[in-house]
């Protein structure tokens, strides 16, 4: 059903939660709207402004590896600063109540870690901006680290001591998908009695298809976006309310 309302909405969305015993979050940049981090394929959102660099361009230019640097900079002076929303509390206070074992995101951005997840139990599909990685040797570098040295170098970007290139560790277009994060989202979709899509288009594949999966093995699927997707139609539960007016009732639990 498609709830109509905030009220009908927190009320249709409390019975299914206290009805499940094993909960799985997905998240997308939805939920991290409300924080000051803008998505990406929104009109007005950062890809509108900045064409995505490609893995393969990364690994072929060193202009692209230093612009790619650069971006990441900016965005930090832009959105460093960033808390988590009341989305992300409201998820933290469900793992809190032993309703979720881990959850499961598309985001980059590190606030469900810093809601008081462990980051062991945050499965990132599409990686980390905060750190970086040698794609050689797999060294991590800390941002201050590189930053430092990308200004030392006049905006150049650092390469590891093995040769190998730096990257932050996300996942580019071109880039292959984490296999450990992937096979573990599956395990989890699968062990999953209510599978909760918020702030998430359900437009990238593979990672679109696990709320397909959840509701196959018998899952309740809750969708909370404010567009509609594709999914909309086998769903329990379509909510289009603000991500943070809906979760509010559930933080601390």
């Amino acid at each position: 059903m498609i709830a109509t309302d905030l009220e009908t909405a927190v009320a249709h969305l409390r019975e299914l939660i206290e009805d499940a015993g094993n909960i799985l979050p997905f998240t997308g940049a939805g939920i991290s709207t409300e924080c000051g981090i803008p998505d990406f394929r929104s009109p007005g959102g950062l890809w509108t402004k900045n064409k995505p660099i490609n893995f393969d361009e990364f690994l072929a230019s060193r202009e692209m590896r230093d612009e790619s640097w650069r971006r990441r900079f900016a965005m930090q002076d832009q959105f460093g600063g960033a808390r988590p929303g009341r989305g992300h509390r409201a998820l933290a206070s469900l793992y809190r109540a032993g309703k979720v074992p881990a959850v499961v995101t598309q985001n980059i951005d590190n606030l469900h870690q810093a809601s008081g997840i462990p980051a062991a139990d945050v499965v990132e599909l599409h990686g980390n901006t905060t750190y970086a990685l040698c794609l050689d040797c797999g060294d991590r570098y800390e941002f201050t680290d590189v930053r430092a040295r990308f200004e030392a170098a006049g905006g150049h970007a650092p390469d590891c001591d093995c040769g190998g290139y730096i990257k932050t560790a996300t996942v580019s277009f071109g880039q292959a998908m984490p296999e450990q994060a992937m096979l573990r989202a599956e395990e989890l979709t699968r062990a999953c009695d209510l599978f909760l899509a918020v702030g998430t288009s359900l437009v990238v594949w593979p990672a679109a298809g696990f709320p397909l999966m959840a509701k196959r093995n018998g899952a309740s699927l809750v969708i909370v976006n404010r567009e509609p997707t594709d999914f909309d139609d086998i769903a329990d539960l379509v909510v289009r309310q603000d991500i943070g007016d809906a979760f509010t009732p559930f933080i601390a639990l």
